[in-house]
């Protein structure tokens, strides 16, 4: 009787163990988290990025109305020194913007179609520059760090990705 009752508690104590360490990692925070920074031809800071196909024929990926958030606000690109953008939203070289605010998007009673998208692009090659600066979580403060390397001319020693 009294194993029963051991062997009952261990598999309790077992379980609840397993179950804790499922918890904690469904919630601990993405490492890979990239900080990207970018410079585009013109001021599209306030424009909705979706990516298009290799050959920009096509929308591939799109946010949902309520995806057009970071950290509770509207993920609006951070200025920085010298015309750079801090990405808050997935910018990368197949990216493009459309026609759309953060705001007006934001608004829509749903979320447009790949196709709609399409054309709403304003262009579909607005970067200059696009640089991976590594895990968000390896800078304290990313703008002031970032603003230096910048004004530093540091940038060759990030991966270019345009």
């Amino acid at each position: 009787m009294i194993k029963k009752r051991i062997s009952s508690i261990s598999a309790m104590v077992v379980i609840t163990t397993i179950a804790f360490c499922i918890s904690s990692f469904r919630t601990a925070p993405v490492a890979s988290a990239k900080v990207v920074i970018y410079k585009t031809k013109k001021d599209y800071s306030k424009y909705v990025p979706v990516t298009l196909s290799d050959d920009k024929s096509k929308v591939v990926s799109y946010p949902d109305i309520k995806d057009v958030y970071f950290e509770g606000k509207l993920a609006y690109p951070i200025a920085l020194v010298k015309g750079y953008w801090l990405d808050n939203r997935g910018v990368g070289p197949k990216s493009a913007f459309i026609k759309l605010t953060y705001e007006e998007y934001a608004k829509l009673p749903s979320t447009p179609t790949a196709d709609e998208l399409y054309a709403m692009l304003l262009d579909k090659n607005p970067f200059c520059k696009i640089y991976d600066m590594g895990n968000r979580y390896n800078f304290k403060d990313p703008v002031a760090e970032i603003n230096q390397i910048i004004e530093k001319h540091e940038l060759k020693k990030y991966k270019e990705l345009k």
